[in-house]
């Protein structure tokens, strides 16, 4: 059974920083594209940061300069450091494992990220 477990969220006052992980069990981590989503009170979920099995990422407009995604395939891991952090970054961010080999993908329950102003 896969698991995917959040950790990290937390209340940051505006410039701070804050370090997201992410952990994958049950399945082989290396053969997941691996994201970060982020949803706000009364709005869609959005991609935040994505980073492939073989390393490329690509982030959101709002985010790039900002966070940065990173995995350890031998812990794995997905991080997302995110620094400079504004009140809009408020929000419950998931993290998602996607297969390279197919359509599966699987969410983490989410953690909470409130920047205060």
């Amino acid at each position: 059974q896969v698991q995917v477990v959040e950790s990290g969220g937390n209340l940051v006052q505006a410039g701070g920083s804050l370090r997201l992980s992410c952990v994958v069990s049950g399945t082989i981590f290396k053969f997941y594209h691996m994201s970060w989503y982020r949803q706000a009170p009364g709005k869609q979920r959005e991609l935040v940061a994505k980073i492939t099995t073989g390393a490329n990422t690509n982030y959101a407009d709002s985010v790039k300069g900002r966070f940065t995604i990173s995995r350890d395939n031998a812990k794995n891991t997905v991080h997302l450091q995110m620094n400079t952090l504004k009140p809009e970054d408020t929000a419950v961010y998931y993290c998602n494992a996607q297969s390279q080999y197919s359509t599966s993908d699987f969410w983490g329950q989410g953690t909470q990220v409130t920047v205060s102003s």
